[in-house]
């Protein structure tokens, strides 16, 4: 794998904050879409399409973040208990 994106927690299973300038890049994308998915669907859309493509954005930004976090950690996700 090349260079780490993502800390991994010191606690539990996951990610922590980004560690290269990639991973803030990653992180300011995920909320500048979430931003975009508040302000946006309502400007285009009538209200039960613009709520499903809301909830349709939510969900692929989510997935998008935690599947290029999960590559990009540095050692892998595992469960961390605090000690190295």
């Amino acid at each position: 794998m090349s260079k780490p994106w993502f800390a991994p927690k010191r606690y539990g299973y996951g990610a922590s904050l980004p560690i290269s300038w990639e991973g803030w890049t990653v992180l300011t994308g995920f909320f500048a879409g979430m931003a975009a998915l508040a302000v946006l669907p309502e400007r285009f859309l009538p209200a039960p399409d613009a709520a499903l493509v809301r909830f349709i954005g939510i969900v692929a930004l989510i997935a998008g973040l935690v599947a290029i976090a999960r590559v990009r950690t540095e050692g892998g996700w595992r469960w961390r208990n605090g000690k190295n």
